[in-house]
């Protein structure tokens, strides 16, 4: 069995596992899956508020028109396939296998997306939501390649900072985003960073031990705490870890916004509608949905 310890912090011995308090398998619209909303899960663990997974072959891939957002940023990793982007800041594009948008829509941006090419499409879309003081903030965004992510141990570290490698993704501070890739019967020990009281995996690849099975096509939300989570493989398996502090805001909510109060809510949506507006004198969002 081969081990992997990435750490350097020692295991203490009166440590019991952290438990899983949550589990689901969301809800699944062809070949797109739900498995947190703001109203839901997303509450418990925000920062993260919102999670797809898409697995989809090119046919069946979910096409995305133009639509906005305002008040979060969207990250989201291309795990086979590739995807176009095109936004209303003007950037447009495609991402390959590996890479990752950072969209910080902040005060508001529409854009558009879905799968480019012939490859089968794999991955997620995460919704992260901002502090006060980035959720009305001029947008900015980040198309990036798989080349630009490094590794801690068997942990690609998309967003944040885990054992000395830090994300070029320019997110808030407090936040850990990891694609975490793990071979039968190797054994891996996240330890959070400290104030880190939120955690969660979403599996898109085998079943791993922790200490409960959990497989393919789950989201599992671990206790709040600041405990190390150990993980073993039962086959070869793939998941995404999300830890942070957790976002000490209300969620304020719109059609396609999270924000942290009504007044910025309604900042957020009237500066994406005024987008909106532009667009229809152009005709784009008639192009697009045509």
């Amino acid at each position: 069995m081969k081990t992997d310890a990435v750490f350097t912090r020692p295991n203490r011995a009166e440590e019991t596992p952290r438990q899983i308090a949550l589990r689901s398998r969301g809800h699944s619209h062809g070949g797109l899956t739900r498995l947190v909303s703001p109203g839901d899960i997303g509450e418990r663990i925000k920062p993260f508020v919102f999670l797809d997974y898409f697995d989809a072959d090119p046919a069946a891939a979910p096409k995305f028109g133009f639509h906005p957002h305002s008040g979060i940023a969207t990250l989201t990793v291309i795990l086979a396939g590739q995807a176009f982007y095109k936004e209303t800041t003007g950037r447009e594009g495609v991402i390959e296998t590996g890479g990752v948008e950072w969209m910080r829509a902040s005060s508001g941006v529409w854009h558009t997306g879905g799968m480019f090419g012939t490859e089968r499409i794999k991955g997620f879309q995460l919704w992260v939501a901002m502090p006060p003081e980035l959720e009305l903030a001029e947008p900015e965004s980040q198309y990036l390649g798989a080349s630009d992510f490094h590794f801690a141990g068997p942990a690609r570290v998309i967003a944040g900072e885990y054992d000395g490698v830090k994300s070029i993704v320019a997110s808030p501070q407090g936040i850990t985003y990891l694609d975490v890739r793990l071979k039968a019967g190797e054994r891996w020990t996240f330890r959070p960073s400290k104030g880190h009281d939120v955690a969660w995996i979403a599996l898109h690849q085998g079943i791993v031990t922790t200490p409960e099975q959990v497989s393919m096509s789950e989201v599992a939300v671990f206790e709040e705490a600041d405990q190390a989570i150990e993980f073993e493989a039962l086959t070869d398996a793939g998941f995404i870890l999300g830890s942070a502090v957790k976002h000490p805001y209300d969620l304020v909510t719109g059609h396609y916004s999270v924000h942290t109060n009504v007044d910025s809510l309604r900042i957020g949506e009237s500066n994406i509608a005024d987008i909106g507006r532009r667009l229809h004198n152009q005709g784009v969002l008639a192009r697009a949905r045509g």
